[in-house]
């Protein structure tokens, strides 16, 4: 059983507070990753493979969107020039299981926090520990924008480049089942991992590793690191990489706004003790 009475616990009843921790979180994923191991059939024909349709509601409104501008483009193609085969024996079998763990990790990933925040609130101030409340519903809230983000925004602008790109006529693209799995994979959840950066900065205020002046200071260097972000988990085209990078340098934005907060916290403690 887990031990909570942190001024009291040695660091071997943190490792072992740590360890239920984890046994819990990774149970939880386990047991959503077995109700989308049974649920395939919704997972890869509704999910995995929408944005390979060009019904898929981005490819809809870009196509509008293009034919308003008057821009000829192939999100208002029939379907895309590439298919998905299989190349190995255990293949699909594989990306059955690996997709109902990521599956089970995003679905999980509130309880996730939870089970983190369990770890580390018995450390703070009773006074920390009431103004970080929210803190398990917003982490998983900006998780699940920056999955759906990527899902519907990062994935199809790769797939779209990334599937009609050709060198030559004598080439046909058939994509492995793996490769196809994984670019999905990446785009959603390096988008939901990238719009954790507010929470991220919150803490790092906390522990008086970063500034809103150090924050201020280093924008042109962060925002350099955010092209590179975007140049890495979308195709190399300028267009996408302004509209991944545009809501990467709003949380930039934000999390300064958010290291101020904390600081003026911290400032008003210091003065009434």
């Amino acid at each position: 059983m887990a031990k909570h009475h942190t001024n009291e616990m040695s660091f071997l009843d943190h490792l072992e507070d740590l360890r239920w921790h984890l046994i819990r979180a990774t149970l939880a994923i386990v047991i959503a990753g077995f109700a989308a191991f049974i649920m395939s059939d919704f997972i890869f024909d509704t999910i995995i493979f929408g944005p390979k349709k060009l019904s898929f509601p981005t490819y809809k409104w870009l196509c509008k969107i293009s034919t308003f501008i008057g821009i000829d483009t192939t999100f208002c193609a029939d379907e895309f020039p590439f298919s998905i085969q299989n190349r190995t024996m255990g293949g699909q079998f594989s990306a059955h299981i690996w997709t109902s763990i990521t599956t089970g990790f995003v679905v999980a990933f509130p309880y996730v926090i939870y089970q983190f925040w369990k770890f580390i609130s018995p450390g703070l101030h009773a006074n920390e520990r009431k103004h970080s409340r929210g803190f398990i519903i917003i982490s998983s809230l900006l998780f699940f924008l920056g999955v759906l983000f990527g899902y519907y925004i990062v994935t199809p602008l790769s797939i779209n480049f990334l599937g009609t790109y050709n060198v030559s006529n004598e080439i046909s693209n058939e994509i492995d089942i793996s490769s196809y799995i994984a670019l999905v994979r990446s785009s959603a959840i390096a988008s939901g991992l990238i719009f954790e950066l507010p929470i991220i900065i919150y803490f790092l205020t906390k522990i008086g590793l970063v500034t809103p002046k150090f924050l201020k200071k280093y924008r042109k260097f962060a925002l350099v690191i955010v092209l590179i972000l975007s140049a890495i988990i979308t195709p190399p085209d300028i267009a996408s990489q302004i509209i991944v990078a545009i809501p990467i340098l709003i949380l930039y934005q934000v999390s300064i706004y958010i290291s101020k907060m904390v600081v003026k916290n911290q400032k008003k403690k210091e003065k009434h003790v």
